[in-house]
């Protein structure tokens, strides 16, 4: 890189430190250490590097930039507002402000230039390796001889919390072990921690690490000089090593605070007290907020010229599109969030016809099917295929030498799977879903919840959902994790009865463009519920709760089932008489978004004579059954024994369905 304009990068670095020290001094909050250090990586990326076009911030072929070490996130809100971003002056001066677009930690959605959600530590290092792998994806799948419409990189900066975090060597091992070499992790190495200094806590050799895990390792020991980490950062993009690359940048943290930089006491905002002589000391005026003439007309230029190779990029994209008319309108479709109207996705699963499938079985076929009529959709396991029936036939294994490929494999790394899925989301054409255990779903839990927040398009397979595991014992058997699941605010968890549910529960995975979804699917062999009929259970389970039996009485009771359960209360049913309903509720979530009305029609508040049946925890029940009701499940762990005979230790029979039902 020539660095005939380091001057203009040298000034807005400077400049981007007092917008910092400014931002956090006004809030009183904040993490002046990683702004402040990182400066200069800072205006090496948005002053050089970047290749993106901040008055068209969706351009699908940019560089994408994720700030893992989201405390920091004054570094990004401050270079997005310099790099002309949609990010007014306005905005950096309300940070972590009341509906400000400046939170405090960076939010995808909220504020134009954000990438990614972060903000628990390490979440990052696996979301860009889910959106380089997507890159490489795209250019598979829609790339031509005659027009590459996809060849960005994607770009991250970690801390030491980063790395310390278990879930980036999970990361780490599967970008290393997948040749991802559009993929750069600049590593803001100051040897500091909020505690303590990082010897404290450390004494690793990260270049080993990642050397061992196949990246490309580069060391910038002046981590505070432009031109070190230009050359780097160049060296990185013209690499020919086939690996993803670390930058490792020794940094200064809170690098223009004499009494704080350096020390623990500057990464937060310890060094709020003393900024009016750093910024003094470090030439910046008495103005806050202050960005100077130069460096706006700097940015501007980088901004015109950033304009004018989108629009030769514009043109390639429209020969192509000509080109390819299908492929065209595949992405755009995508781009919009639509993957495939529910209903179309739920016609093009058969129905099932008697059967006795455990869900984790129906959901083999209907995966299958859904992933044929949209065409964009990757299913992955952690090291589960052959338990969790997720793999997609005919369309190959994401590999090195086969990028198109749609299956991932991701190892034992559950955590590092739901983050990559995440990046994959974020990235923005393609929707992967990841499988495990049921009861491993906590090790992914934390990208679960930021999925949720972030309103993400990516679904989860979880199988072997409940003490009816059986043999494997209370290590394997979920009893609390469905309950756990549905706290999660914007989580749809979906746990079908059988087959033509499971097939609604897919069709409203693929579907769905709000957040992301879990299904919940047995291990053991469920009937196939003949006695509803297939519309009923397909239909009903897209509004999250249905009658399944309807009363011929006057209505004295409703048993309400969900999953494997459902067949106890239909069969209790049949004992207790004409008057007593039976409802399905596969999915909570989905239901309560219901009409009041509809709500109503399936749970009349007038019969308060309720029982619910699930082989988990009780909790998730209280607002179905009222204190007038019964909820049966298992308020314990399980036991190892067949999965029959450990749901009958448990109470989970028709008999106890009855019995609860007749004490009422």
């Amino acid at each position: 890189m020539s660095l005939q304009n380091a001057s203009d990068l040298s000034r807005s670095a400077t400049e981007a430190r007092g917008l910092a020290m400014d931002a956090v001094a006004a809030c009183h909050s904040g993490h002046l250490g990683l702004p402040l250090g990182a400066a200069e990586i800072g205006a090496v990326l948005y002053g050089n590097f970047l290749r993106h076009n901040p008055a068209e911030p969706l351009w699908i072929n940019r560089d994408r930039f994720v700030l893992s070490a989201g405390h920091g996130s004054m570094f990004i809100y401050g270079w997005l507002h310099l790099a002309g971003f949609d990010l007014p002056l306005e905005e950096v001066k309300a940070f972590r402000k009341l509906h400000s677009k400046t939170p405090g930690h960076p939010e995808f959605g909220e504020t134009n230039g954000v990438e990614a959600t972060t903000g628990p530590l390490g979440q990052g290092t696996g979301n860009i390796v889910g959106m380089a792998m997507a890159a490489k994806m795209a250019a598979a799948h829609f790339n031509t001889p005659e027009h590459k419409i996809f060849d960005h990189f994607v770009v991250g900066l970690a801390g030491d919390g980063c790395l310390q975090e278990g879930i980036s060597q999970e990361a780490a091992s599967f970008a290393g072990r997948f040749g991802l070499d559009n993929l750069i992790m600049l590593y803001d190495s100051n040897d500091v921690t909020l505690d303590a200094m990082a010897s404290k806590t450390q004494n690793e050799d990260t270049a080993k690490r990642y050397e061992a895990a196949n990246w490309e390792v580069f060391t910038v020991k002046q981590g505070n000089e432009l031109a070190p980490i230009a050359e780097a950062l160049d060296a990185a993009r013209a690499s020919k090593s086939g690996k993803p690359k670390l930058i490792i940048c020794k940094t200064v943290i809170a690098k223009g605070i004499a009494e704080v930089q350096g020390t623990a006491k500057g990464h937060g905002e310890a060094g709020v007290k003393f900024i009016d002589a750093a910024r003094k000391s470090i030439g910046l005026p008495d103005e806050k907020f202050y960005v100077s003439p130069e460096t706006k007309k700097f940015f501007a230029a980088r901004k015109a010229a950033q304009a004018d190779a989108h629009a030769a990029w514009k043109k390639t994209f429209a020969a192509w599109s000509a080109a390819n008319p299908a492929k065209a309108a595949l992405i755009a479709k995508a781009q919009a969030g639509d993957h495939g109207d529910v209903q179309a996705l739920l016609a093009a699963i058969p129905e099932f016809g008697k059967n006795a499938l455990a869900t984790r079985v129906s959901g083999e076929t209907c995966i299958n099917a859904v992933a044929k009529a949209s065409p964009l959709v990757l299913s992955g396991s952690a090291d589960l295929h052959g338990s969790t029936k997720n793999y997609i036939k005919d369309v190959g294994d994401f590999d090195i030498a086969t990028p198109a490929g749609r299956n991932l494999y991701f190892g034992i790394r559950e955590h590092g799977m739901g983050a990559i899925i995440n990046g994959v989301a974020y990235h923005g054409i393609f929707k992967a879903s990841g499988a495990t255990f049921l009861t491993f779903s906590d090790y992914l839990r934390p990208s679960i919840r930021v999925a949720a927040l972030a309103k993400l398009q990516a679904f989860y397979i979880f199988t072997h959902d409940s003490v009816g595991v059986g043999e494997d014992g209370p290590t394997h058997q979920p009893v609390e994790t469905v309950s756990a699941l549905r706290c999660i605010p914007n989580l749809d968890v979906l746990r079908p009865a059988d087959a033509e549910e499971t097939a609604a529960a897919y069709a409203h995975a693929v579907a769905r463009r709000d957040g992301p979804v879990a299904l919940i699917l047995s291990r053991q062999n469920v009937p196939s519920l003949d006695s509803i009929p297939v519309a009923t259970r397909r239909q009903g389970t897209l509004k999250g709760a249905y009658i399944a039996r309807k009363e011929t009485a006057a209505l004295t009771h409703i048993l309400i089932g969900t999953g494997s359960e459902l067949q106890l209360a239909l069969a209790a049913a049949e004992e207790l008489g004409a008057g007593v309903r039976v409802v399905s509720m596969p999915s909570m979530e989905i239901f309560s978004r219901q009409t009041k009305a509809y709500q109503e029609e399936v749970l009349p508040a007038s019969c308060t004579k309720r029982v619910s049946i699930e082989a988990g925890v009780t909790l998730s029940w209280g607002r179905y059954v009222g204190t007038a009701g019964k909820a049966l499940g298992t308020d314990r762990f399980g036991l190892s024994a067949p999965g029959d005979i450990a749901m009958r230790e448990l109470g989970m029979t028709k008999e106890a369905v009855v019995a609860a039902a007749k004490a009422l």
